[in-house]
């Protein structure tokens, strides 16, 4: 029975998979794996991932001790990374996507790094929030990360003090979302981590230097991009016009030869015998099935002296009401289904996530500095790396197996520091203790605010 053998082999599974990471969290004076790996532990067993409930309920684990890895330690986030790229080019090889994406997590306050009024997809609305951009692999409907930075709005560069006290490196400058983006597609694909593409939605897809920069790297890439998007059906072979007086200074600027439209118009314009209805991925309810418009199209910006020529996409659901567009730079010879096929990389990326946030607690965190949020979306995603990799590795012959499916085998056999009714009291009176000393240590801080404002 191949479930019970992966539940007999889970703990083993993962101490194979944690082994290379170590070393990240030793120094020459100090190591941390004891933390990280109880931390670990703790994202897995906890139904709430914050440090209160880790020290409570892990076995072996010291609330200072977690705290101290996570938000002081100065272990190597980077050789984090690189063990990330390692696992994720043997077991998700070269002909995975590389999808770029972007997640928010609601917070109060204003003092937690990068915290501003922000779009907030999950609630599908503008709200105090951080705000990440993420990299993640997708090969065969499994998706996992392997790098994320944390997005730090331009207003918060002109208070140094609040910088400051959030953690931020010195020196650090304002980067946009795409700065980020592109930053991390080179510095993944400098540190060899092996794919074919890369995907990305309409947030960054409208950004034509980015595109532009991609394709300039060889860097076959997919984009969703807005539907009042211009395109050109022909060359626009933009060119200098030809004086056509004596009078007057003479042109300079480069003009299109041929007119442009948006891709929705072009679109609506197509006949339905165009339309192409194909099966991209499976579903709970059955196969997920949409029709598609593909078409060679030129792209230009009106200051290069000449136009890319690539391909658009265009999905729409079954019930017609619904169009999404993308830009490729992937062969001129590439099929309809395999473009389709690499703009669905980004559903199973949302679902990453939602396992991420579900089953790792990636939204669950406590913490304020900079640093530790950086540490502990590198443990999510030492976490969830484990999990893609055991679904990939019972594909077979369990196929059904999910991210939760696996941590509830986590959850049943890591070892949990309450056995008996004395341990819960232990735990309820430690946890009433430590109320009590923050509640105090408030009430002095509000008396001195007080007294220094008489």
């Amino acid at each position: 029975n191949s479930i019970a053998e992966l539940v007999a082999s889970a703990l083993a599974h993962f101490d194979t998979h944690f082994a290379p990471y170590l070393t990240c969290f030793q120094s020459r004076t100090r190591s941390v794996e004891d933390a990280a790996r109880l931390y670990l532990h703790g994202l897995f067993q906890c139904r709430r991932r914050n440090l209160e409930k880790m020290a409570e309920t892990v076995s072996g684990s010291v609330y200072q001790r977690l705290h101290h890895m996570l938000s002081e330690s100065t272990w190597n986030r980077g050789g984090v990374r690189r063990q990330l790229i390692a696992d994720a080019n043997t077991h998700f090889g070269y002909a995975s996507a590389l999808v770029i994406d972007e997640s928010a997590f609601a917070k109060k306050g204003d003092m937690s790094a990068g915290v501003a009024r922000q779009w907030n997809g999950r609630l599908g609305k503008t709200d105090n929030s951080q705000v990440g951009v993420f990299a993640a692999v997708v090969r065969d409907r499994v998706a996992a990360l392997v790098e994320g930075e944390l997005f730090v709005p331009e207003a918060w560069f002109g208070d140094a003090a609040r910088c400051q006290a959030a953690g931020m490196p010195e020196g650090m400058e304002f980067c946009t979302k795409g700065e980020m983006a592109l930053n991390m597609i080179y510095r993944l694909r400098r540190e060899g981590l092996r794919f074919s593409h890369v995907v990305f939605d309409a947030g960054y897809g409208h950004l034509p230097w980015l595109l532009r920069a991609l394709d300039a790297e060889r860097e076959t890439f997919l984009a969703e991009v807005h539907s009042d998007q211009a395109i050109y059906l022909c060359d626009p072979a933009p060119a200098v016009p030809v004086l056509q007086s004596a009078k007057g200074k003479p042109p300079r600027r480069l003009q299109a030869q041929t007119p442009p439209l948006t891709v929705t118009a072009w679109a609506i314009a197509q006949p339905v015998a165009r339309w192409c209805r194909l099966s991209v991925r499976e579903g709970e309810k059955g196969d997920v099935v949409a029709d598609y418009l593909k078409q060679r199209v030129w792209l230009w910006d009106g200051a290069e002296q000449r136009a890319h020529c690539w391909h658009l996409l265009v999905p729409r659901e079954i019930d017609g009401t619904k169009l999404k567009f993308c830009l490729a730079n992937a062969k001129p010879e590439a099929s309809l289904r395999r473009l389709a096929e690499m703009q669905v990389a980004r559903h199973f990326v949302e679902r990453a996530f939602e396992d991420a946030k579900g089953a790792c607690g990636m939204a669950d965190y406590q913490v304020r500095g900079w640093q530790a949020w950086h540490h502990h979306m590198a443990l999510v995603m030492v976490a969830l790396m484990f999990l893609a990799k055991e679904r990939l590795a019972h594909r077979d012959t369990a196929d059904m197996l999910s991210c939760n499916d696996l941590v509830e085998i986590m959850r049943k056999k890591l070892p949990t520091k309450i056995q008996t009714d004395a341990d819960l009291v232990a735990s309820i009176e430690n946890r009433h203790r430590r109320r009590q000393v923050a509640k105090d240590s408030a009430y002095k801080k509000q008396a001195t605010t007080l007294l220094a404002s008489d």
